[in-house]
C-alpha cells in the first residue's frame, strides 16, 4: 500500500472510530491553521458527513488545548530549580502533565458553550477567555 493510500485509510478509520465514540451529532473543530487544510484533512470529514466548525485561525479562545499548554508551561516555569537539561525537562513535562487536576480540564471543556457565545458576540475578535 502506498503511503498516500495508507494515510487516507488510516485517517478514515480514526475519524469513524472517533465519530462512533462521540455520537452522530458531534461537531469537528480544528485550529483552522493551514496544516489542517491539506486535501486529505478537508475531504475526510466531508466524505463522512461530519460538520466542521468554521472559526478564526489560531484562535486560542476556542482551543482548549492551548489553555492546557499554558497551564503546563506555568507549572514548568514555577519549578524550583527549573529543569536545565533535556532529560530533566522531559521528566518535568511528564510529571506536571500528570499532575494537572482533572477538574481544571473538565472546567475548560464545560466552558466551551460560553466561549463559543463570546466568540460569536465579538465577531471572532478577542474575548475575555
Amino acid at each position: 500500500m502506498t503511503g498516500h493510500v495508507y494515510r487516507d485509510v488510516n485517517l478514515k478509520q480514526h475519524v469513524r472510530l472517533f465519530r462512533g465514540a462521540m455520537g452522530a451529532e458531534f461537531l469537528f473543530m480544528d485550529g483552522n491553521a493551514l496544516p489542517h487544510h491539506a486535501n486529505i484533512v478537508d475531504k475526510c470529514p466531508q466524505s463522512e458527513d461530519i460538520t466542521r466548525i468554521d472559526r478564526t485561525a489560531y484562535s486560542p479562545d476556542l482551543n482548549t488545548i492551548e489553555h492546557v499548554w499554558d497551564m503546563l508551561g506555568r507549572r514548568i516555569a514555577a519549578r524550583q530549580p527549573p529543569p536545565t537539561f533535556l532529560p530533566e525537562f522531559r521528566r518535568a513535562l511528564l510529571d506536571e502533565w500528570c499532575n494537572i487536576p482533572q477538574d481544571q480540564i473538565d472546567n475548560l471543556m464545560l466552558s466551551m458553550p460560553r466561549r463559543c457565545k463570546a466568540c460569536i458576540v465579538s465577531s471572532g475578535r478577542h474575548t475575555p477567555y
